[in-house]
């Protein structure tokens, strides 16, 4: 259709010739249904059959005959206009639509090619699911610092690194082919009912992204003794290539029916050996050892914490990544004003589920609780149990005064934009 608008404008079809407008002159003057026309005078005359009723239901209308039509001259001619040069040009509003569509897929072709330059600050793929490089070792992916990730202070926070490391762990395993049922179980843990759990974490960071910054994550696992596996993450500013973040963790197997502690089947060795590589933790372990507190020794302690829904993962368990903000739930409020997290030490001991109700203990190490936000470096110990007395979580903090320049990064939003 758009081909033939296009000919017709540049190839106008000629008008009728003499012969057909005498053939539609005749056409005009034959004796159809009862009307006689003749010509006399120069003037026509129509005689019709049919005369219309002066009333319907009794009411007088006012139609007009055909006659009298002609006779006030209310006649109008039945014949098409006159072919000129602009009644010839086509339907350009269907010719623009087509042109327009035709750049628009175009367009779409053009920006779906990974060969076409970019921008010196423009990321490949900066919000998809990632890769796997260096040989098929470490899995990499890209996250963007969302404006309801930060704090006060304009910085991510602690439990948004640790959703970003525990989302790459996740898709690592997805991009490999050894995703099945359950959470990051692979087919063989599925067929046994087994799935993975963290039991020891250490994260340094080395400074918080901010507000539209865009991290790049990496990470890889290696082999941790018979039954046990490590996984290691670094988490670098994309743009700058600075190291933010380490950590490094130790990761069993539970069966998910018994919730105890399993060995590492042989078929399922057999499936992750070859994504282990040989390396170093990125974070040298702390050994020392974390001690267990109570309601004598510790300084702070805050009760009747309860998981919602939302803190549910799919094994039914509270995903890991809050128990860090239970634990920060009982820190004092002068540090969490005054200092930074640089370095947290985690050890899981129980799992909690949905019923469960929490108590978070913490005890500020060798230094004047009075004094908090005057001193430098600050190291608390940390303790979530249950309400019965049983243990959940240990773990070791370690605090930072807050940097000037951490200060002010994010400007105020507009209001049109709030």
């Amino acid at each position: 259709m758009v081909a033939t608008a296009a000919a017709s404008a540049f190839f106008p079809v000629s008008s009728p010739s003499g012969d057909s407008v005498a053939k539609t002159k005749n056409l005009g003057s034959a004796n159809l249904g009862g009307i006689k026309s003749k010509s006399s005078s120069g003037s026509l005359q129509v005689k019709a059959n049919a005369q219309a009723p002066s009333k319907i239901n009794g009411t007088s209308v006012g139609l007009t005959t055909p006659a009298e039509s002609l006779k006030n001259g209310d006649i109008s001619t039945s014949s098409p206009p006159p072919r000129t040069f602009i009644n010839q040009l086509p339907d350009w509003s269907m010719l623009l639509a087509a042109i327009t569509t035709i750049f628009l897929a175009a367009e779409k072709q053009w920006m779906m090619l990974d060969w076409k330059p970019r921008r010196s600050d423009m990321l490949v793929d900066p919000f998809g699911i990632g890769k796997i490089v260096q040989d098929g070792f470490i899995f990499r992916q890209n996250f963007s610092i969302r404006s309801y990730e930060i704090g006060a202070d304009g910085t991510a926070s602690i439990e948004t690194l640790m959703n970003h490391l525990q989302e790459t762990a996740l898709n690592h395993v997805m991009t490999a082919g050894l995703l099945d049922a359950g959470f990051g179980a692979t087919p063989a843990m599925a067929k046994k009912n087994l799935i993975w759990v963290v039991t020891r974490m250490q994260v340094v960071v080395d400074r918080y992204p901010t507000w539209n910054d865009v991290v790049n994550v990496e990470t890889w696992v290696s082999a941790s003794g018979k039954n046990g596996m490590r996984r290691d993450w670094l988490i670098r500013n994309a743009k700058t290539g600075e190291t933010l973040t380490r950590a490094t963790s130790l990761w069993v197997m539970m069966n998910k029916l018994t919730r105890r502690l399993s060995k590492m089947p042989d078929e399922v060795r057999q499936e992750i050996e070859p994504y282990f590589l040989n390396s170093d933790p990125v974070v040298d372990e702390d050994s020392r050892k974390l001690p267990k507190l109570d309601d004598s020794t510790a300084d702070y302690v805050h009760r009747g914490l309860t998981p919602r829904w939302s803190d549910l993962d799919v094994n039914q368990h509270v995903n890991n990544v809050k128990y860090i903000g239970w634990i920060l739930e009982s820190a004092p409020q002068q540090i969490l004003e005054s200092h930074q997290l640089a370095s947290v030490t985690l050890e899981y001991r129980r799992e909690c589920g949905r019923d469960s109700v929490l108590q978070s203990l913490t005890a500020v190490s060798d230094k004047d609780i009075g004094n908090l936000v005057n001193l430098g470096c600050v190291e608390c110990q940390h303790l979530l149990r249950l309400e019965e007395g049983a243990e959940v979580l240990r773990a070791r903090t370690e605090w930072r005064p807050k940097d000037a320049h951490n200060f002010g990064n994010v400007g105020p939003i507009p209001a049109e934009s709030t």
